[in-house]
């Protein structure tokens, strides 16, 4: 099977950085479409953003243009650089992966989740 594991998380400023990456392993010929979601307490997942196979992106509008996905395939690697954090960007976030066989999903992936605390 695939596995997911985050890493880069932590106490932050507000107007800091963090770059968080998550590790895929296992079967990682499967992977198509990534993303990175969060979760604050008492609160549903949300999405942040996704990035394809090919490199095209999507963003929520509360990180645009403060926040980057991008992925390295050959190690695959998924980022999220977080610049210009926000209090309101605290959250565990979770990185997220797609696997598919003959372009049909079949296998949705999460990671244990990174805790990311903004400091007002």
């Amino acid at each position: 099977q695939v596995q997911l594991e985050e890493s880069g998380g932590g106490l932050v400023q507000a107007g800091g950085s963090l770059r968080l990456s998550c590790v895929a392993s296992g079967d990682t010929i499967c992977l198509s479409a990534m993303g990175w979601y969060r979760q604050e307490p008492e609160k549903e997942r949300e999405l942040v953003a996704t990035i394809t196979t090919g490199g095209t992106t999507d963003y929520a509008d509360s990180v645009k243009g403060r926040f980057t996905i991008s992925r390295d395939n050959a190690k695959n690697t998924l980022y999220l650089q977080m610049n210009s954090l926000k209090p309101e960007d605290t959250a565990v976030y979770y990185c997220n992966a797609d696997c598919e066989t003959q372009y049909v999903k079949y296998l949705e992936v999460w990671g244990q989740g990174t805790q990311v605390i903004v400091s007002s």
